[in-house]
């Protein structure tokens, strides 16, 4: 078992779990915020859930309010808002920390792995990190990468085969 697939991890329905549950999987973890200019990209990542779901993928929504406060809801809120106005089937975790003292251990993880333009923390909302069936963080994608850019498919789709 690697070292990510022990994180702990509560859903955003009080289901408590870890990363454990996704392996086999390849997942894109993505910190979330529903009043960011990135927020329609909920919809980009539904499609994308939808369209590799059959194959072991799932994209897991971690939302965070530490961006300007751009995720000031409850849990039940951040849900429903999604699923109303994006349909989103994909889980989300409980609001949490994705940098500073109270960070996540998923994402004191997740930011180990970087690449030239996103070194370390995660800088704003709708950070996505690509992780393989293995639990192996093979891929990391600036908030203003689109899910539905080529370079997602392309690294979404190399990690399924």
């Amino acid at each position: 078992m690697t070292a990510l697939h022990s994180i702990p991890l509560i859903l955003n329905d009080g289901t408590e779990t870890d990363f454990d549950r996704f392996r086999g999987q390849v997942v894109l973890v993505v910190n979330v915020a529903s009043q960011c200019g990135f927020t329609p990209q909920y919809a980009g990542l539904e499609a994308l859930h939808n369209k590799f779901r059959e194959e072991g993928f799932t994209v897991l929504g971690v939302p965070c309010n530490q961006f300007a406060g751009q995720e000031p809801g409850a849990d039940a809120e951040i849900a429903e808002f999604c699923q109303r106005n994006f349909g989103v089937t994909f889980p989300l975790t409980t609001k949490a920390d994705v940098r500073g003292r109270h960070q996540h251990p998923l994402y004191a993880r997740l930011t180990k792995f970087k690449n030239g333009l996103l070194p370390g923390l995660v800088k704003w909302n709708f950070e996505k990190f690509l992780v393989n069936r293995d639990g192996e963080i093979v891929a990391r994608f600036a908030p203003t990468v689109e899910p539905d850019s080529p370079e997602v498919i392309e690294a979404v789709r190399q990690a399924l085969a």
